[in-house]
């Protein structure tokens, strides 16, 4: 066997724009094509925008102006605007920026310097351009590479920093920027800003009352058991109320700006001194479980250099405040010790219903604890002995993998769907989910039956969500059913059977639905797959004369070889998402209760008919 040489030719040294583009995965989490809200095509959004934030923060410039025309992305703000002489520095250098100085940036969103270097090398086209003190300097970019610098020029614009950026077609494949996700980004901005305006394709979002109205604005007042409790002090905000409805805890937690969706020290932080509190205030050694049960909560704090586990910044490492400041742990739980005490002994009313709550829980967990045993057990063996989960190797938890953004569970109806799905998938990082029969429909039912059902109790198992949010196996629930009645029957259970118990996976954007071809138009040079007639006519039109065209009845149909294809770089996800002007109770009760007239006129008024010419022949 021949040996390969290896000598100083092999020897290579990447400059930053070649080391970002060839591994993204490092400074951007996974890469997308924008269905899921942490595709990479938000990250840089965010990177733009988190440079906007600290100019507000440090007291210079309240309004934000954002656009995003097609594929091209537009941010001004009305800051100091980058100092002249390093514009093309700051966005090309790596290791430069501003907000090493911490005299300047003392609690910054982002503190690697990578941020807009990030942007600039995976866009196919860049330009930043800076106003201050009557003057203006702008530079262009292609991939990172300077194209042309326009020198200081007098002008009369107001100050600040304008990035115009479009995202390379070349890495992030078939892109589309979803209005729902960057508008709920923005949100989340507000709330933690109260007095930034942001305008969004001339939309206005602006917050007075900051994590008080992100769960106003998440949540009907109708699910809510009391009023929201409002603490703030300085550097830490606290939101807090508990669901009539929902089984699990929800939290929304924040470090700097940065929405933390995985946690981290200052979310365990939190939820541990919320049951100290409660214990204390009641004098009661309650379970936590039952403490915690159906609270809706969020947290924000701010600390100097955070130290965060990955660079998408999803879940804080940090222990320390900064400065002469305690352990964060310390200091939420003095915050939450003194103040929570203190609103609970101001407000009875208040008290006596999580008091009650608290209660209703114990019971439950006692009536249910026999059953959950019997059902870890039934879990534990029928992962051992059967082959309903076929799990990925990568898993969310794993916070060091570049990929795991990537894990995927899909939910799959029947053997011949599970089976072509397990043997395309990538093992890296998908996994697949077998069911048996339909589920039921669990609208209006108990926990209970999450356990004593067992095509309820092995998801629960596969998911990790029995517990906690937090020990999610996948970043991404993916439903694969066939395109037929059946197949959107079982949809509308399992989306039931997620909003009934897990609402929080839907809230947070984990829950997908599959979509695949409903066609193949083929000749003897070219195959094309098409997801509706009007893909299917344009088909046609482009292979000319007689090609072959198949229609799929349904997943088992469609080749190991084949379905690669549809769950792989080209994969297609409708993202579930919960309609705002709808509790998730008025939801269940009129698509899944007994109002059965008031559907069927709601079906026949909103029915769309397509006639599909390969069926009638």
């Amino acid at each position: 066997m021949a040996q390969t040489q290896y000598t100083e030719e092999n020897i290579r040294s990447l400059d930053w724009k070649e080391h970002i583009r060839l591994r993204p995965g490092m400074y951007i989490g996974k890469l997308g094509d924008g269905s899921s809200a942490d595709d990479g095509i938000y990250i840089l959004l965010k990177e733009v925008i988190d440079n906007c934030i600290d100019e507000f923060v440090m007291g210079a410039g309240k309004t934000i102006e954002i656009s995003i025309p097609g594929d091209r992305v537009i941010v001004r703000d009305f800051g100091r605007g980058i100092p002249l002489g390093k514009v093309v520095d700051v966005v090309s250098k790596m290791n430069t920026g501003g907000k090493y100085d911490t005299r300047a940036f003392k609690k910054s969103v982002g503190l690697n310097g990578v941020g807009t270097k990030a942007v600039n090398a995976l866009s196919s086209f860049f330009r930043v351009e800076s106003t201050r003190d009557g003057k203006s300097k702008s530079a262009d970019f292609e991939s990172g590479n300077l194209v042309t610098e326009e020198f200081l020029e007098e002008t009369s614009r107001r100050r600040g920093t304008k990035v115009v950026f479009t995202p390379d077609e070349n890495i992030f494949k078939k892109y589309k920027y979803r209005n729902e996700y960057v508008e709920r980004m923005l949100r989340n901005y507000v709330y933690l800003n109260p007095g930034l305006t942001i305008v969004f394709n001339g939309e206005k979002f602006f917050s007075e009352n900051g994590l008080k109205d992100l769960l106003e604005d998440n949540n009907s007042a109708e699910d809510l058991l009391y009023p929201i409790i409002h603490l703030k002090g300085e550097d830490i905000e606290v939101a807090i109320t508990h669901s009539k409805t929902q089984y699990s805890e929800e939290y929304h937690s924040f470090v700097n700006g940065q929405h933390t969706t995985q946690g981290g020290t200052h979310q365990s932080a939190f939820r541990e001194a919320l049951v100290k509190t409660i214990r204390d205030f009641y004098g009661k050694n309650y379970d936590a479980s039952d403490i915690r049960k159906s609270i809706i909560s969020a947290i924000s704090i701010k600390v100097m250099e955070p130290v965060f586990e990955s660079q998408t910044k999803t879940k804080l490492g940090s222990t320390d405040m900064g400065g002469e400041l305690p352990t964060v742990r310390t200091y939420i739980n003095d915050f939450i010790g003194k103040k929570l005490d203190n609103y609970l002994h101001k407000n009875p009313e208040t008290a006596e219903k999580i008091r009650r709550k608290i209660m209703m829980a114990e019971k439950e967990r006692k009536e249910l604890s026999g059953i959950r045993k019997l059902a870890r057990e039934r879990a534990k063996k029928a992962n051992l002995h059967n082959k309903k989960l076929r799990d990925c190797r990568i898993h969310l938890a794993d916070m060091k993998s570049e990929r795991r953004l990537e894990s995927t569970l899909f939910i799959t109806e029947g053997d011949s769907a599970s089976g072509s799905i397990t043997k395309s998938r990538d093992v890296n990082t998908q996994a697949v989910f077998s069911l048996r029969g339909k589920p039921l429909n669990s609208y209006g039912m108990s926990k209970k039956i999450v356990y004593e059902n067992e095509e309820f109790n092995l998801l629960q198992a596969a998911l990790n969500i029995e517990e906690s949010m937090e020990d999610l196996r996948y970043n991404n629930i993916v439903i694969a059913t066939d395109a037929d009645v059946d197949g959107m029957h079982i949809r509308l259970l399992l989306i039931t059977f997620f909003l009934q118990f897990f609402p929080e996976l839907i809230k947070e954007n984990h829950l997908y639905i599959l979509q695949t071809p409903l066609f193949r138009v083929r000749n003897k040079k070219e195959t094309i797959y098409c997801y509706s007639q009007d893909e299917k006519k344009a088909a046609i039109e482009k292979l000319s004369g007689k090609p072959e065209i198949t229609r799929f009845k349904g997943l088992g149909e469609i080749s190991p070889d084949e379905f690669k294809h549809f769950i792989g770089d080209d994969i297609r996800l409708e993202p579930v998402m919960l309609d705002k002007a709808l509790s998730i109770e008025e939801l269940l009760q009129f698509y899944m209760g007994k109002n059965t007239p008031n559907r069927q006129e709601f079906i026949i008024n909103n029915l769309k008919v397509e006639v599909d010419l390969i069926d009638q022949e």
